[in-house]
């Protein structure tokens, strides 16, 4: 049996809103899908979602919680525990989709993609946030903290945030000097230094207003 993500009886996500959904969803399949993002702040890099599904929940791993209160070590094992005993779909948005799309249709654009990029189409989706992105191929909800209250959502929280780090960790190798090894494309005082001394580079998210405010200076 799958323990509560945060183990020896620390509070943290379960199963619950995926029961829940389930029993809404009347007979037959009943798959439930959890669906978060990572990068809707940086000022440089793509936005990542993950959707993430437990056919069978006593397969989940334990130690499963929020992206943000888990050590890189700690998500990495997780990750690769998840990529055999759960379905992972992810989805990317580029730079030029979120300044063409703004960052909310970005995300809600990686979410779309990456439920449909799990092995499996799911029968609910449960949504990290406030909003549920149009255009899903299941009924959703969406889901406050849910990446503190839905394995599922945890899950896919974790896939999200390792994918988007390696994609920026890729970046820094091809763009060194900005930092993004560490600082992922956020808008910290190195970063910040970084563009004064080296400039904008195309994956900068020229939309955004620190960004936008350094063009209109050169």
């Amino acid at each position: 049996m799958a323990a509560r993500a945060g183990g020896r009886g620390a509070p943290g996500p379960d199963f619950s809103l995926e029961r829940a959904a389930a029993a809404r969803l009347g007979a037959g399949a009943r798959l439930v899908c959890g669906v978060d993002e990572a990068g809707r702040g940086p000022w440089a890099g793509p936005v990542v979602a993950a959707a993430a599904a437990f056919p069978d929940p006593a397969a989940a791993p334990e130690g499963l919680n929020d992206s943000k209160k888990l050590t890189p070590a700690r998500r990495a094992a997780l990750l690769a525990a998840l990529r055999e005993r759960a379905l992972i779909g992810v989805g990317v948005a580029s730079v030029e989709e979120i300044d063409r799309l703004n960052i909310l249709r970005a995300t809600w654009l990686a979410m779309r993609r990456a439920v449909a990029a799990l092995p499996r189409a799911p029968d609910f989706a449960l949504i990290d946030g406030k909003h549920v992105p149009d255009g899903l191929p299941c009924p959703s909800e969406a889901v406050v903290k849910g990446d503190a209250r839905s394995i599922s959502i945890a899950a896919a929280s974790i896939a999200a945030k390792e994918t988007r780090d390696e994609i920026m960790r890729a970046l820094a190798r091809a763009h060194p000097g900005y930092g993004w090894e560490r600082n992922m494309g956020y808008g910290v005082p190195a970063h910040r230094e970084a563009l004064k001394r080296l400039g904008v580079t195309q994956h900068h998210r020229r939309s955004f207003a620190p960004i936008h405010k350094i063009l209109l200076q050169d």
